[in-house]
């Protein structure tokens, strides 16, 4: 039996979370006594066999032109006739686009039950019992998986990555591979010099700045943090910034090691999409602003004061 681990790719990259559903796969497997396996779809510029430093013995690769655009339902069969002929008896995604578009299909077929969104490894003392956030992050939940093959999700960041010494056996596999059905015509690169849901520190700002003129301090200080930039709604809806920064419920979710909001109040809303950060820095002049009750430092003052403050705070800390 074999844990089976997909690893999701960006133009031949692999993405850190697969690196963390890896970690997590592995870490199953080692509960559950069986081997840890991935699954990689289409080129990859990557040296796969490295993936063994995760605790993944063996990664079946599939290749095939097919392949190198994502489209779930090819996907889909795909990953599900390397889950049978592996004996795959839990699949591991993780709760990204991709994963959200996979792992509920992968279910389906394979007739598993599915719990997506997965905060911890699974309780194996009695059953299979995995923990998920519910009602936006407000409240814990502990699902009990009870089909023969299991499906879990594993949130963006949920799960530190681990490494060890170790290679993993890479074997081409031989899938059947539907034409997609969909034709991608063009596409567009979002801006930016750090993606957004893949980074450990993220700086956003809201209305608060008054007008897209004032975004400079902003820009300086995710420069110095080395950090992706977002903003709220209210920002993208006024074309302050462009829709592909906006976080939130109806935006992106991100959830990064350290979110610094500026001048955002904090509607339910935004909290939504950013409250799986691991910190939370809140700068807003006003003290009765919402979003100080999540989080973990606040500072009240004048963002046009207290951001270039930090920005050079940063720059004597790294020497600049």
């Amino acid at each position: 039996m074999s844990v089976l681990i997909f690893v999701d790719h960006l133009h031949g990259h692999i993405k850190k979370a697969s690196h963390e559903a890896l970690t997590y796969g592995a870490k199953i497997a080692e509960q559950t006594g069986d081997t840890a396996e991935a699954v990689v779809l289409g080129n990859v510029s990557e040296d796969l066999a490295a993936l063994g430093q995760h605790g993944v013995k063996k990664v079946h690769h599939v290749q095939s032109d097919a392949l190198n655009t994502f489209d779930s339902q090819v996907y889909t069969k795909v990953i599900a006739q390397v889950a049978e002929q592996s004996g795959a008896k839990v699949i591991v995604f993780s709760n990204n686009s991709s994963g959200k578009a996979l792992a509920p299909r992968v279910a389906v077929r394979l007739k598993a039950g599915l719990v997506a969104g997965a905060t911890a490894l699974p309780d194996i003392s009695n059953g299979f019992v995995v923990r998920k956030a519910v009602f936006s992050g407000k409240a814990v939940a502990n699902v009990a998986i009870k089909t023969d093959v299991k499906v879990v999700s594993l949130n963006v960041n949920a799960f530190t990555i681990s490494t060890s010494e170790g290679t993993a056996e890479v074997v081409p596999f031989n899938a059947t591979v539907d034409a997609p059905k969909t034709k991608i015509v063009g596409s567009t690169k979002t801006s930016g010099k750090v993606s957004l849901t893949e980074a450990d520190v993220v700086v956003s700002a809201g209305r608060g700045l008054k007008g897209p003129e004032n975004w400079k301090m902003v820009e300086d200080l995710a420069d110095e943090l080395g950090a992706a930039l977002a903003c709220s709604r209210p920002v993208a809806d006024a074309h302050w910034r462009p829709h592909n920064e906006h976080v939130g419920q109806t935006g992106i979710a991100i959830a990064p090691n350290l979110y610094i909001a500026i001048g955002i109040s904090g509607a339910i809303q935004h909290l939504a999409g950013v409250n799986r950060s691991k910190t939370i820095v809140v700068i807003n002049k006003d003290p009765e602003a919402p979003f100080f009750k999540a989080a973990d430092y606040g500072i009240v003052g004048d963002a046009f004061e207290v951001v270039p403050k930090i920005t050079e705070a940063v720059k004597k800390i790294k020497g600049h």
